[in-house]
């Protein structure tokens, strides 16, 4: 009797040769060519990369990260979240939290305390700082404050089988919500304007061109870190699992799957990786405040990733240096037209690229155009 053999097919390999390639290039840019660039270039000369430059790219940079996480819960999953903006703020306040004690008694009132609750005349810091002076913790709480908070709201949202639009709507009305309360000075996050005025992070000068570039490659070297791990993922068995839920999600529950406990992993995961780009964010700009968790923020890195393209990983990192980088250029040039510009840019790409651009160049390869 013989028995019949299944040959299952192999994992794919993480990147492909060409893949690798664009990866090293990505790596060498980031951590030797811009640093060349920026500090050792003089500044008069045309291939100076200056600290403008250097502080928008880290900004995408920040915004890419975003739309990589948004592709996987997305692109990947089918779930449509229009609150991100949350877990990204989230991890800002925790690394503003210790930058503001970084601050010691350099501000303007010469406390232990920072300068809103001294002017707010508080006594005590919070038991919510009660750590915010070690590194360590601040750490933690970058990865588990908007991880608790993704976990806890998914586990009711994915066990009550809420889904599609009302999903997106619920996360929206959480995100805005968070923003109201952050607003409000009692919280102890400094109110309508947050925390600014950064001195030091270690102990080093936050405003120095060393700190700067080196906040630069340790954001780029992230970005490419969650670009690799969201690779492994996707061509992983529960990356492939994740497509079915998207797919058909019915189905996948019939094969003896529960949908819930992948869809709530992802969903905690792809919220670190928005708390993580948000802690790497703050001391680049130099600025957190509760607008950050305003709804539009949350449509834009929805926008990203389906400009880029979803389903791509690729895609919404392109995407988030496209619209970000005609944001800046925009803002300037045409401030008044920036939003209809955005809004078109949805609007196109929605009817005439639904694959986002890095879809339609592949469509493009796959049809031997050039």
């Amino acid at each position: 009797m013989t028995v019949a053999s299944i040959n299952l097919p192999e994992r794919p390999a993480v990147l492909s040769r060409a893949g690798w390639t664009a990866f090293v290039v990505a790596l060498l840019v980031v951590c030797a060519l811009a640093p060349v660039l920026n500090l050792f270039v003089p500044g008069d000369s045309m291939f100076h990369m200056s600290d403008y430059a250097v502080a928008l790219v880290g900004k995408i940079m920040c915004y890419a990260i975003c739309a990589l996480a948004m592709d996987l819960i997305w692109g990947y999953t089918g779930i449509l979240s229009l609150g991100h903006g949350l877990f990204f703020a989230l991890g800002g306040y925790a690394m503003g939290m210790y930058l503001m004690r970084q601050i010691g008694r350099d501000g303007n009132y010469k406390s232990d305390l920072p300068d809103f609750m001294v002017f707010l005349d508080w006594r005590a810091l919070p038991w919510h700082w009660s750590f915010s002076d070690s590194f360590g913790a601040t750490l933690f709480l970058i990865v588990a404050a908007p991880g608790l908070v993704a976990f806890v709201f998914g586990f009711f949202a994915f066990r009550s089988r809420i889904k599609g639009v009302y999903f997106s709507i619920i996360t929206q009305a959480m995100t805005f919500a968070a923003m109201l309360l952050f607003f409000r000075n009692e919280t102890g996050f400094g109110g309508n304007n947050g925390f600014t005025d950064f001195k030091r992070i270690l102990g080093v000068p936050v405003a120095t061109p060393s700190m700067r570039m080196t906040l630069f490659v340790l954001t780029g070297l992230t970005l490419l870190g969650f670009f690799l791990f969201a690779r492994w993922l996707v061509a992983s068995k529960f990356g492939r699992v994740l497509q079915a839920i998207r797919d058909a999600e019915s189905r996948v529950m019939f094969c003896g799957y529960s949908p819930v406990g992948y869809k709530l992993t992802i969903w905690t995961l792809s919220a670190i990786m928005c708390g993580v780009a948000g802690a790497l964010y703050v001391p680049q700009v130099g600025i957190i405040n509760p607008s950050e968790m305003s709804p539009a923020n949350s449509i834009e890195i929805a926008i990203w990733a389906a400009v880029g393209g979803r389903a791509t990983l690729i895609g919404p990192i392109v995407g988030a240096f496209i619209v970000n980088g005609a944001k800046s250029w925009l803002t300037v040039a045409a401030p008044e037209f920036w939003l209809y510009f955005l809004g078109a840019l949805f609007i196109g790409v929605t009817l005439f690229l639904p694959d986002g651009v890095v879809g339609q160049v592949k469509k493009l390869r796959g049809k031997g155009v050039s």
